[in-house]
């Protein structure tokens, strides 16, 4: 390929990094190119882009079918991809004039400034450039304000919405009453900016709060209903604000491949707040649904982490959440105004008239200005109060300066807001009488909005702009405010709790806006700032607001959700598929002497909510699932079924649950072993030393004394510590203390292995793992049993540890040694994701199975002692097991990991339930019911 005006990165990037520098650079090509040229360069660069974000490495293993199908979508989207804006409310405000008549007004807000176009012939668009896409074929779908009960007045409103590229979503009276004034503003918004719950009447909210939230749950179904109306194929739907927080997961119930994104435009709380909110869990899952989690600032970012991982007990990563192998992308992508529109602006005559008469009306005093909605959260009686206290300690500046406050109303029938605007008028006529003439006053106070032009001359005719937000997502007053300022290098004075504070802090005089004293003395560190440090904050602040526009913003976004589908296909196409149970079953009837291997904590236990109130006792008794029973009776009576229970669970555990039925029973990861019908032998060389326990013992105990709700387990070949319940992050702390003590201390010099688990930390002999073990019980079993017919079926499942996971490869062919990092996905796809040629390996060589897979790769001297000791052990069995133990023909193995797709396994089940109903399925087919 000609290199083109593009200078693309290499076709194929091989890290997500490389394929966002690219699209960074394709959008910046087309902000340089003539409307001409730009059309021109989205062919060259689709062609660019194309489908190469996935590397040449990556896609050689994928289906020649589906990379057609792919090559097909896109053909058919063309050059631009379609965008569904899903947001509370449309960018424009339905006024009815008639039966069937209309008139729209534009909507303000910071996502609306951001997304919103210019009008162009009377059509308004949402301008995003993204992937070398000029622009999106970009729909907004929201409520439009207003109660439309007749169909005749919803089709007429539709059609005046449908010109402006919007479509209309239709509540009830109730519905709006109940979820947006209800649980919107009544309960989310006051919680996510550190407002906490309704305290008036806490039986009132206790008892409508279950009615507010099944109108939130059914409001946004009706969303998602409309979204599914719309979709095509390939859209992006974008969701935004607390409204639609469980818009993801009805989407993706009905099209898990649709790409969705959520973004909050509001703080998002610490999970200590946050987990005061009775749905915490509903609404996280609910968002977690979404393919990207986006929030202004990285402050939002990491509370919403950690509200996961704390109050659902996932498992948080520097990319996001990951629950059960499928990962969130959780990241702050700051949003922005388009400064361009306010700096030229400026040059309109009636903005420029403006501020010649705002320069002549405060001729010779300094002007500071607060713009604001009248709101709790906007700090405006502390913000005046600190201006109050700057003028009793600076009389020389009190005819020299003034203040300007805009006040914008807002929800003028709740009481709270009736109070704050009571309050604010009260400490303006008190400064005014204080320190006011007949002439002039300090303080104008106006409680209305200025339009677009007054706006533009009054930003830049100021000397000091005041943003005092006791908490804020972002506030764009503070951007549109360094925008305007370009000849006057005005000063900024940002709330550190207003997110645009982690954008702008650097520039801007940071304060705590509680700390009446401190914003006192910054004003007047402002006013008497000296010209050159006024330049150089300026610069700064101008120069990240005119770079981070709200056009980058939206493309940024969007162009990270797509890399994200990107990357979770490349991740599913690794991962194990879920177990075809039709299939295992036809097997298994087929089949004239099986095998079947379970584990037992997590696949056949009782589900267990990892942080539910009585969860870790409930763990501790480790219950069997209550449907188990009579599907596992059926299969162990089964003359031609063997089961093995593997675990890592001493004996006493198995024997308590397992005794009456008909089966083998492997304990502590098969060092111990019997079936339920004889005695317990062991397996253990017989020279194997354990004088190590009682010191890592008393370290086991000295740390669950420190970490509460942690325990540890002495079983008779290894020790566990588990932390599954702690407090995540002094959990994470605590467990590397103790790793740093154990591998410094009592097993420095000792031949042991460290085994880390999820949350949990076991010290065991090294060489001892279920794969390791299970040559051993096999060989015991064949001749135990006498066994002359080869196995011919093999199941496996178990919640291993990944060091028990070679339990899964010990069935699995020889895979080549300088190769052994092919990835499983690679094997297969469907039914061809089984290998066509298993192993056959006689008895007397099943012990060196084991063996033949470690010398993939260097053995330690520890792990090669291992090997002779058991090796010592086989000779040690009756060569009545002669003939094949295993002859695995065609596609009659199936290994299966519950509870995680990350695994060696070929298949994966969910939950213990699906692995009950699978047994249940093989019993029913079972010899013993025929």
């Amino acid at each position: 390929m000609q290199p083109n005006n593009h200078n693309c990165v290499p076709l194929t990037p091989r890290s997500r990094l490389e394929r966002l520098l690219r699209e960074r650079e394709i959008r910046k090509s087309f902000k340089n190119q003539p409307s001409d040229e730009a059309r021109d360069g989205n062919k060259e660069g689709e062609q660019c882009y194309g489908d190469s974000s996935i590397s040449e490495n990556d896609i050689s293993g994928f289906h020649k079918e589906e990379e057609a199908s792919e090559t097909n979508r896109q053909d058919e989207r063309g050059s631009k991809q379609r965008l569904l804006v899903v947001a509370n409310r449309l960018p424009v405000s339905a006024v009815r004039d008639g039966v069937e008549s209309y008139h729209l007004e534009i909507s303000v807000g910071g996502l609306v400034s951001a997304l919103l176009g210019k009008k162009n012939e009377g059509c308004m668009k949402l301008v995003v450039s993204v992937e070398g896409v000029k622009e999106f074929d970009a729909r907004w779908i929201g409520w439009a304000g207003v109660n439309v009960p007749d169909d005749v007045g919803r089709r007429a409103l539709t059609k005046a919405l449908a010109e402006m590229r919007c479509i209309p979503v239709f509540l009830d009276e109730e519905i709006v009453n109940q979820y947006y004034n209800g649980y919107c503003n009544n309960i989310l918004w006051p919680l996510f900016h550190y407002l906490g719950l309704p305290q008036e009447d806490r039986l009132a909210t206790t008892r409508t709060f279950q009615s507010q939230f099944d109108a939130y749950k059914k409001a946004n179904q009706i969303f998602a209903d409309v979204v599914n109306m719309h979709y095509e194929e390939g859209d992006v739907v974008w969701c935004h604000d607390y409204h639609l927080m469980f818009l993801p997961k009805c989407l993706k119930e009905r099209n898990d491949k649709m790409k969705v994104g959520w973004f909050l435009h509001t703080p998002f709380p610490s999970s200590e707040i946050h987990r005061t909110l009775p749905s915490r869990s509903e609404l996280l899952r609910s968002v977690l649904e979404a393919d990207l989690v986006g929030f202004h600032t990285y402050d939002y970012a990491r509370h919403f982490v950690s509200a996961c991982t704390r109050i659902l007990g996932l498992e948080g990563t520097p990319d996001g959440v990951e629950d059960r192998g499928k990962l969130t992308r959780v990241a702050a992508f700051p949003i922005g105004i388009d400064s361009e529109r306010f700096i030229q602006a400026l040059e309109l005559p009636e903005v420029q008239a403006h501020m010649k008469e705002l320069k002549e009306r405060f001729a010779g005093r300094k002007v500071m200005l607060g713009v604001d909605r009248l709101d709790m959260i906007k700090g405006i009686p502390q913000k005046i109060l600190a201006f109050e206290k700057f003028l009793e300690e600076n009389s020389h500046w009190r005819d020299k300066v003034v203040l300007l406050q805009i006040a914008v109303p807002t929800r003028k029938d709740v009481p709270d807001y009736q109070r704050l605007a009571s309050q604010v008028h009260e400490i303006v006529g008190r400064i005014n009488g204080r320190f006011g003439t007949l002439t002039a006053v300090p303080l104008h106070h106006l409680d209305r909005s200025l339009d677009f032009h007054e706006l533009c001359a009054l930003y830049a005719v100021t000397d000091v702009a005041l943003v005092t937000s006791l908490r804020d997502g972002m506030n764009l007053v503070s951007y549109e405010f360094v925008a305007c300022q370009a000849s006057k290098k005005g000063v900024l004075i940002l709330s550190e709790f207003a997110g645009a504070a982690q954008s702008l802090g650097a520039g801007a005089i940071l304060v705590n806006p509680w700390n009446i004293t401190e914003v006192a003395a910054s004003i007047g560190y402002a006013l008497d700032m000296p010209a050159d440090e006024r330049e150089k904050r300026h610069q700064f602040n101008f120069r990240h607001v005119k770079t981070h526009t709200s056009q980058e913003w939206a493309a940024t976004f969007v162009s990270e959700l797509n890399d994200t589908i990107v990357e979770a296909q490349l991740r599913t196409r690794q991962d194990p598929p879920l177990l075809p149970n039709k299939v295992a079953v036809d097997c298994y009837k087929k089949s004239s002497n099986r095998l079947i291997i379970l584990g037992f904590n997590a696949t056949l236990t009782e589900p267990v909510d990892a942080l539910g109130r009585a969860g870790q006792i409930r763990e501790l008794e480790l219950k069997l699932h209550p449907n188990l029973k009579g599907p596992l009776k059926k299969l162990s009576d089964d003359p031609l079924t063997t089961i093995v229970l593997l675990s890592g669970s001493n004996r006493a555990v198995l024997d308590k649950n397992f005794s009456e039925f008909n089966m083998w029973l492997a304990a502590e990861n098969g060092m111990f072993l019997r079936p339920t019908s004889s005695e317990w032998m062991t397996t253990m060389p017989e020279n194997l030393n354990m004088d190590w326990v009682d010191s890592v013992k008393h370290v086991f105990e000295y740390f669950t004394e420190r970490t509460p709700r942690s325990h540890f387990e002495l079983r008779e070949t290894s020790v566990v510590w588990n932390y599954k319940y702690a407090d995540v992050e002094f959990g994470k702390i605590q467990a590397r203390d103790l790793l740093q003590h154990l591998w410094t201390g009592p097993i420095s010099n000792a031949s042991l292995e460290v085994v880390q688990g999820g949350r949990s930390v076991e010290v065991r002999t090294v060489g001892v793992s279920k794969g390791a073990a299970i040559d051993r019980i096999l060989g015991e079993i064949v001749h135990n049993k006498g066994m002359k017919a080869p196995i011919d079926y093999v199941l496996c499942i178990g919640h291993f540890l990944s060091k028990d996971e070679d339990v899964y490869k010990f069935f699995e062919p020889e895979l080549p040694c300088e190769s052994p990092s092919v990835p499983r996905a690679m094997l297969s796809k469907s039914k061809s994701y089984r290998p066509s040629s298993l192993l056959k390996f006689a008895t007397n060589k099943a012990g060196n199975k084991a063996a033949q897979y470690k010398k993939q790769r260097s053995l330690s001297s520890l792990e090669k002692r291992e090997i002779e000791l058991r090796g010592t052990y086989r000779d040690k069995i009756s060569q009545n097991e002669g003939s094949s133990v295993l002859d695995l023909k065609g596609d009659n193995y199936f290994s299966c990991v519950v509870g995680r797709k990350r695994s060696s396994a070929r298949y994966h089940l969910k939950t213990s339930d699906d692995v009950v109903n699978l047994l249940s399925d093989l019993a029913e087919h079972s010899s013993s019911t025929t």
